[in-house]
């Protein structure tokens, strides 16, 4: 189940966000905040190695709490997350469909 998604500009500014229903976020809004401005500097080292290793298909951390998706659109960013106890293939699934929806951003 996914817990919260957010669409991050190129500098790292959350340009919307949603948080499941019933669901309370791991950080503070602070905290939100530098993780993605955090990811939006990663995106800009990760290009460093576009040409030599090809393009970022996408991120995934599993954590204890939680698992972070990051899918790198055009010119925006996805970060997503979800509960770290659902089935790899379920998360692959959601990735995919991510990325489908967000092509054009």
């Amino acid at each position: 189940m996914m817990r919260f998604a957010a669409i991050i500009d190129l500098k790292g500014n959350i340009s919307e966000a949603i948080m499941k229903e019933g669901k309370t976020s791991l950080k503070s809004q602070k905290e939100e905040e530098h993780f993605c401005r955090q990811v939006a500097m990663r995106r800009k080292i990760r290009q460093q190695f576009d040409k030599s290793l090809g393009p970022v298909n996408y991120v995934h951390i599993e954590r204890l709490k939680i698992t972070q998706i990051v899918v790198y659109p055009k010119r925006k960013t996805v970060y997503v997350t979800m509960e770290p106890n659902m089935d790899i293939k379920r998360k692959l699934e959601i990735v995919e469909s991510i990325k489908k929806k967000t092509a054009k951003l």
